[in-house]
């Protein structure tokens, strides 16, 4: 083990210090608002409030998968959340979420307008509003639902885990990225052998658990979270990477990875998007740089 010093937590935490990494700004270990920002509303039923992590592009993709099927109440709006600049501890933002964190919709289609937050219960919602993409009933949905659910539990040891440590702590120590990086590994072989018997996670037909699962263990075999493909050996998980790449190809998948993105290539990035022209515009922009 590498760790130079041992650390003695005292009988009583007390919050005295910033804990360090990118994020340390907006750690804190109490809850609400810090300050008063309305939330903006645009012109459709559903309103997003977001960022393209590998949270947020589950519910752009899922809306974009519905509208690519024609549902025009899928139609939204999607603002940026600037969660660096610490946006979603804003009051309108802590009244969709009281958790402050991305992403959050707003469905302004009910009698009274009904709040969604975590992306997993979004999917679900979204996915029992329109009929599509999670069986009514029987062992299909269970198995749907196992999946969606197995991502929610795992994908923390990725990204708070193995992502933190291996990417953004302040420090690199052995000891965690070892722990995590094993987690992480034994987290892309279960997939990678679910894979193997059938085309889709949670088998013959895609489903919101794909959406949930993409962002995050797609993300990182297609070398995008983290910068830890080669670290990792994704390609060891052919099943797993050859699924990665077919829903990368969906045109659903290409629109909703773009939307509320303000990082990476400036061609890929859309920062808000309140029409179907907006991503449209963008795309021939990605193709022209492309050229």
């Amino acid at each position: 083990m590498s760790d130079t010093t041992t650390y003695t937590p005292p009988k009583v935490w007390t919050w005295e210090q910033p804990s360090g990494g990118q994020f340390a700004s907006i750690n804190r270990p109490i809850s609400g608002s810090t300050h008063e920002k309305d939330l903006p509303v645009g012109k459709h039923p559903l309103q997003l409030y977001s960022l393209a992590t590998p949270n947020g592009v589950k519910v752009t993709l899922m809306l974009e998968e519905l509208l690519a099927l024609g549902h025009k109440g899928a139609e939204y709006d999607a603002w940026l959340i600037k969660i660096g600049d610490g946006d979603q501890f804003g009051s309108g933002f802590v009244g969709a979420n009281p958790n402050s964190k991305i992403p959050a919709l707003v469905d302004h289609s009910t009698p009274a307008k009904t709040r969604v937050f975590e992306s997993a219960s979004i999917l679900m919602y979204l996915a029992e509003k329109f009929g599509e993409f999670l069986p009514a009933d029987g062992p299909e949905r269970t198995e749907t639902l196992n999946w969606l659910f197995w991502q929610m539990g795992s994908a923390p040891y990725l990204g708070g885990g193995f992502g933190h440590f291996y990417a953004y702590a302040p420090e690199k120590f052995q000891y965690p990225i070892d722990r995590f990086s094993m987690e992480a590994k034994r987290q892309l072989d279960v997939l990678d052998k679910a894979l193997a018997e059938r085309p889709f996670i949670a088998g013959e037909n895609y489903s919101i658990a794909d959406m949930a699962i993409w962002p995050w263990y797609g993300g990182l075999v297609l070398g995008r979270l983290y910068s830890a493909a080669e670290f990792l050996s994704v390609h060891e998980y052919k099943n797993l990477v050859a699924w990665a790449e077919k829903i990368d190809a969906r045109p659903a998948a290409i629109r909703g990875r773009m939307v509320n993105r303000v990082f990476g290539d400036e061609s890929g990035q859309l920062a808000e998007r309140h029409d179907a022209s907006d991503i449209d515009a963008q795309l021939e922009i990605a193709k022209a740089a492309a050229e």
